[in-house]
């Protein structure tokens, strides 16, 4: 078919369709496209548009902070109506006021300014268009951007990404109670050891994830509105009378913030690099619960449930991949590896202020759409597991050699208390089970040759590898 000029029109340089040209919204990357709808609920705290509407939030909230308290003079408290109005610039917040923003911030090129000529453009209205100067007094653009910045992502990790957190620890906490007793053949280095139960190690699991969780719900959500500087000069320049320091904390600290005192131009981000961190290393954890689940699966300690209609591989029919949990893997991955870049980016700024904060923070929903996105593959993937006792069980009975240390202490003990025979006990069982299989008759011919006191062989006799679990089954309740 001959290329028409129409047709020319939207091909790049290297003859490929412009897709870019299409009119369509085309997402670039996946979190706005196939993984769009796992990720929605963060577009309300981090996305530009929810940067854009808590600037005007922030600047909304000044505005009527500096009037209530009668820190400018001549400026007296606005009555009910005239907050409610300024309020509803915030509520109203849409498409329409995104789409103005972008107009105004075209001409000012600086979207904080637009910000201040959108809130200025609303203020004849309400009747007040004599406080237009009001309007991001005495602030720099940090002023307002660190604000904003830490109402999102406060939001977005107290509303979206803590409670989908903790409910993934949940469902992995109720598997934990359900298999307490359930015993395991452990692996360390990969080869057969001391056997505990699937719900021990499974609470483990929970147990890891928990303590990041109770640190990040700690976090400490900084903020600071003292000027180009942090000295409150152009404050004190243009109303000296006032107590700056007391006006900027309790604002602050109305924002639902922790007040930071001492900053530069900017806030110096040092929370976010912390909670960041322990983001980080919750996305760490779970990784490592995916590798694990992902090679339990393998070995076919869990069975995995087939979706209806679904293909595990266009060629082979049987397969049933464990696909959610690669899936999270990678998803992991990226977010831990832009966590990292922040934390260890937004710690540093040249003297008094840089812009590289700037392009660095536009990620951090980034980061927070990846780990929310494996948070729900690992949920769905857990859901879709049934575990194989069967399976286990077997697994334990073709290794009698992990009785080998309880033999050996038990032969320790016999020793202690007097009884005669029960000299190099652990290298008689060296002998015996390294690198060896060996079945139960065996196992129980070697003890019955030891010598043993008769409630100590009896003890050992009626010990096997599937009943040799300590105490597991009660650590569970530490998840209690």
């Amino acid at each position: 078919m001959p290329e028409t000029a129409a047709t020319a029109d939207t091909r790049t340089p290297s003859g490929r369709l412009a897709l870019a040209a299409s009119g369509e919204q085309i997402a670039l990357g996946p979190l706005d496209g196939r993984y769009k709808s796992a990720v929605a609920p963060l577009v309300d705290y981090l996305s530009e548009a929810a940067l854009n509407r808590d600037r005007v939030a922030v600047e909304v909230e000044w505005l009527i902070h500096l009037t209530g308290d009668n820190v400018l003079p001549g400026a007296g408290p606005l009555t009910g109506d005239q907050q409610q109005q300024l309020r509803a610039i915030v509520t109203e917040f849409d498409a329409s006021s995104v789409t103005e923003l972008a107009e105004i911030e075209a001409v000012t090129v600086h979207d904080v300014k637009a910000v201040e000529y959108y809130i200025g453009r609303r203020l004849p209205a309400i009747g007040i268009e004599n406080l237009t100067a009001m309007v991001h007094f005495g602030c720099t653009s940090e002023d307002i951007n660190n604000l904003s910045y830490a109402l999102g992502v406060k939001g977005a990790v107290e509303d979206v990404w803590l409670p989908a957190a903790r409910a993934l620890v949940a469902q992995i906490s109720k598997m934990a109670e359900d298999n307490r007793a359930v015993p395991m053949l452990s692996r360390t280095h990969g080869q057969p050891a001391t056997p505990t139960t699937l719900g021990k190690e499974l609470a483990v699991i929970a147990h890891r994830l928990n303590r990041q969780l109770e640190r990040v719900a700690r976090t400490e959500y900084l903020g600071k509105i003292n000027g180009a500087t942090g000295t409150y000069a152009a404050h004190v320049a243009s109303v000296p009378g006032a107590d700056w320091q007391q006006v900027a904390k309790s604002f602050v600290e109305k924002l639902g913030l922790t007040w930071n005192p001492l900053t530069t131009q900017i806030e110096s981000h040092d929370w976010q690099a912390e909670l960041y961190a322990d983001v980080a290393r919750f996305n760490r954890i779970l990784h490592n619960v995916c590798t694990d689940i992902w090679s339990y699966i393998s070995i076919g300690y869990f069975a995995q449930i087939p979706v209806a209609g679904a293909t595990g591989s266009s060629t082979m029919p049987h397969k049933v991949n464990p696909i959610r949990f690669e899936n999270a893997e990678a998803n992991l991955e990226i977010s831990s590896g832009l966590l990292d870049v922040l934390a260890s980016t937004l710690v540093t700024s040249r003297w008094q202020r840089d812009l590289t904060d700037s392009s660095s923070q536009r990620n951090i929903g980034v980061a927070f759409g990846h780990s929310l996105l494996a948070i729900s593959n690992v949920a769905k993937g857990l859901e879709r597991l049934d575990v194989a006792e069967d399976v286990l069980a077997g697994d334990l009975d073709t290794n009698w050699e992990v009785l080998g240390e309880a033999i050996q202490m038990v032969m320790r003990a016999e020793a202690i208390a007097g009884v005669k025979g029960m000299e190099n006990p652990y290298e008689r069982l060296k002998d015996l089970t390294r690198g060896q299989r060996v079945d139960a008759a065996r196992m129980q011919e070697f003890v019955q040759s030891l010598g043993l006191s008769a409630e100590a062989e009896a003890r050992l006799l009626a010990l096997t590898p599937g009943k040799y679990t300590g105490i597991a089954d009660q650590l569970v309740d530490h998840l209690k």
